[in-house]
């Protein structure tokens, strides 16, 4: 058994370098978000994921089937929801996306499709603390959260997106008023002035 006091040793031991890692930093400049995490950090972040996430997550199966008009709606719903973040192809590669700390995986990798179908629904429900992942759907619907649960098979999709499928995801992705305004305009432009009767 071991004594009590190695615990309280190591427990000093990881504040007094943890201490010693924030001073180092501040000294050197500061916390930024403009700096990809360090492997150490990367791997703390996966840690902490892998963490939270109740052990029955992995194991629960997906009760929406997969079907043509399940990935329609859940890819039409992904660009209208979460492409800001993540991009339309799942990249991370968006202005927003790029701006977060940690930056959004790449949901096409095997570090997310690697994950049971049951962990990315936990990771969509219930987001993900200290990123900029958040909670999604109703509380109280858990596991009747069809539309996460749809968003889970168009996730395992992603790898095989077509031109087709992406181009269809555009007109879905939010605007602001600035951009539906610019549309606007040159829809105006390229109709031409209006025709005399």
């Amino acid at each position: 058994m071991r004594k009590p006091w190695k615990a309280v040793a190591l427990l000093v031991l990881i504040v007094v370098i943890a201490g010693l890692v924030f001073w180092w930093a501040k000294a050197a400049g500061g916390f930024s978000a403009r700096e990809d995490p360090t492997s150490v950090e990367a791997a703390m972040a996966r840690r902490m994921r892998a963490m939270s996430m109740p052990s029955r997550a992995k194991e629960t199966p997906n009760p929406v089937a997969a079907s043509p008009e399940v990935l329609t709606e859940s890819r039409r719903h992904f660009a209208d929801h979460c492409a800001e973040c993540h991009a339309n192809d799942g990249s991370g590669n968006t202005e927003m996306g790029q701006n977060l700390y940690p930056k959004p995986p790449d949901l096409r990798l095997p570090a997310t499709q690697s994950l049971s179908d049951g962990e990315i629904y936990f990771i969509i429900h219930n987001g993900i603390r200290l990123s900029g992942m958040p909670a999604w759907g109703n509380a109280s619907d858990g596991e009747h959260d069809h539309e996460s649960w749809g968003l889970v098979h168009f996730i395992r999709h992603m790898p095989q997106l077509s031109p087709a499928e992406l181009e269809d995801m555009k007109q879905f992705n939010p605007q602001s008023p600035m951009d539906m305004q610019e549309q606007h305009e040159e829809e105006k432009f390229l109709d031409g002035p209006p025709k005399k009767k």
